[in-house]
């Protein structure tokens, strides 16, 4: 097969996990506006798609790049090798999203990147580097999410407690239609940038650029990807993160989801990959913590937080097996 056909091919491939990211990941966007009944379900899709799409006029690509240069050697990188990483981390995406179970899109692409790297050139593939920063902010993303969401929520109770609770809530009604926003144009940034890293790797290894850049179609089909996939919705998700942690009202959903954008905005101005999916879970933790523990359903967190922990491994796996038949490709 023709090395244009195949690179053609690969760009569809990376374009179909990034719809998948953005239907499997639509619940980081909408859950709490959803779950607080500011928003019918349809309308707050149609606001998380036109603001995840946004976000390609606004920001860098400094994550792209990340994603691109530094979590393996580009110079190992083949078509076979984005073809195993991006289809390890749709399978495990779409195994994820049957059992309704709130996973990284990010991490099953790192993870895939990393398996595909090992079998093509072994140990000596990955920029271990990168890949520390991002196992580092594994663990520090959603932290700051949890704590961040707490501080916002402690704060607000402060400077609400003398107030009428249902003036209260109707304001913040009006207030979390913003937060909503906010998060879901942090989230497209974020996770668009990461399928635009593929690409570009992709484009440069192919010899299709003559230097690591994103192009501008890149990053308009990224993001339009993204958005329509967020479009279509990730209904199982939307009801674990929405309504099975713990139960939120729109101040709730408010602290949660400003928490979230601001470490998702702050990483992403550093070119740090980070997961949406862990930010915003554990920012909705955080609100429900502060309310009481009991009020966050724990065993499921637990089951969320191992979802966290086996991602890229298992994605990893998925991606090493699927470039075995697809190594004599390029």
């Amino acid at each position: 097969m023709p090395e244009l056909t195949l690179v053609i091919i690969a760009v569809l491939v990376a374009l179909v996990f990034d719809f998948i990211n953005g239907f499997h990941d639509a619940a980081n966007s909408i859950a709490t506006v959803v779950a607080t009944n500011v928003l019918k379900p349809r309308t707050a899709v149609l606001l998380a798609a036109f603001w995840n799409f946004v976000g390609a006029f606004i920001f860098t690509v400094a994550v792209a790049s990340t994603i691109g240069k530094n979590v393996i050697d580009p110079a190992v990188v083949t078509i076979p090798v984005i073809l195993a990483a991006l289809l390890g981390a749709i399978f495990w995406n779409l195994i994820t999203w049957y059992f309704g179970i709130p996973s990284s899109s990010s991490h099953a692409l790192i993870g895939g990147l990393i398996g595909a790297g090992l079998m093509t050139a072994g140990i000596k593939s990955l920029q271990f580097g990168g890949i520390q920063k991002i196992f580092i902010f594994i663990i520090l993303a959603p932290l700051i999410g949890f704590l961040g969401a707490i501080f916002f929520t402690i704060v607000m109770f402060w400077i609400f407690r003398k107030g009428n609770p249902s003036k209260i809530d109707w304001w913040f009604k009006k207030i979390q239609i913003a937060s909503s926003s906010l998060y879901s144009l942090s989230h497209g940034t974020n996770d668009a940038q990461k399928t635009m890293g593929v690409i570009a790797l992709l484009l440069f290894s192919s010899g299709m650029i003559a230097e690591f850049h994103v192009p501008a179609w890149v990053i308009i089909a990224s993001y339009t990807a993204i958005a329509l996939g967020t479009l279509f919705g990730g209904w199982r998700i939307i009801k674990t993160m929405g309504t099975k942690i713990t139960k939120l009202r729109p101040f709730d959903g408010f602290a949660a989801e400003t928490s979230g954008s601001l470490v998702l905005l702050g990483t992403a101005h550093f070119g740090i990959p980070v997961s949406t999916t862990h930010v915003i879970s554990s920012s909705i933790m955080g609100v429900g913590a502060v309310k009481r523990m009991s009020g966050v359903h724990w065993q499921l967190a637990r089951r969320i937080v191992l979802a966290w922990i086996i991602t890229i491994p298992a994605s990893a796996i998925m991606a090493a097996l699927i470039y075995l038949p697809l190594q004599g490709l390029g």
